[in-house]
């Protein structure tokens, strides 16, 4: 069962792996950024404030190919993924949505770049602020490790609009906090405050809004000085045990 991500810690030391700048792609809907005294923890900054950081297609096109290029980077040891401390991400691009059609979204693959962020080779820890909401919140669960601060909020109201979690959040969540709160929060929309999160175990720790991403990077700095190869495989153990 381990012959996937093996073949793909392979390639993390592979010579013919091109070591690639955070400069070579120009994104406009998210920032990256090398952080760390080793520089190396990417930061990617998901941007459209105006619209609390609606996950639009355009925007998780560009998640896709950031985490793409990151795993690339010989540099970068673990990624970290925050919106800005109003909000996260507070749900799919419902305006973007609303002409889509079942086919067009199946034959379009529209969830693929989502699926990069669960696959990413090297860890990818949530720093979420604010809301996390539908797709917000199955984004943030689509990662590792999922820190909070303190003013976040984390909910499915997908029901509230006739339809229910997409991109595997029915299931990510059961896993998360046990099948009665899941059903309770899926069933009636309600979001749950971070303290609450901690308590179910759907986060891991919960900071002041203003020192969120700062934790997040310190915990990133101490996974990417570990080897990548370890790290990798150690990763894919844990999520084997959700199977």
């Amino acid at each position: 069962m381990f012959r996937p991500i093996f073949l793909a810690a392979r390639q993390l030391k592979h010579p013919a792996i091109v070591k690639r700048g955070l400069a070579a792609a120009a994104y406009e809907n998210i920032l990256v950024e090398k952080k760390g005294a080793q520089q190396n923890v990417a930061l990617v900054t998901l941007n459209r404030p105006k619209a609390l950081n609606a996950l639009s297609s355009a925007l998780m096109s560009e998640v896709g190919q950031a985490i793409d290029a990151l795993n690339k980077d010989e540099s970068v040891g673990c990624i970290v993924i925050t919106g800005s401390e109003k909000a996260f991400a507070a749900g799919a691009d419902i305006k973007e949505m609303q002409n889509m059609t079942f086919a067009k979204c199946f034959t379009g693959n529209f969830l693929s770049h989502w699926d990069k962020v669960a696959q990413s080779i090297k860890p990818v820890i949530a720093a979420v602020n604010g809301y996390a909401l539908g797709g917000g919140c199955e984004l943030a669960m689509m990662c590792d490790i999922i820190y909070a601060g303190e003013n976040a909020k984390f909910g499915q109201p997908e029901i509230i609009l006739g339809t229910l979690p997409g991109a595997g959040g029915t299931q990510r969540l059961t896993r998360a906090i046990g099948k009665s709160r899941a059903m309770e929060m899926t069933l009636t929309g309600n979001q749950i405050t971070a303290a609450e999160a901690e308590k179910y175990g759907l986060v891991s720790k919960v900071f002041p809004t203003s020192q969120l991403v700062e934790e997040a990077i310190k915990l990133a700095e101490k996974i990417a000085s570990y080897s990548q190869v370890s790290v990798a495989l150690c990763k894919e153990s844990v999520n084997h045990g959700e199977d």
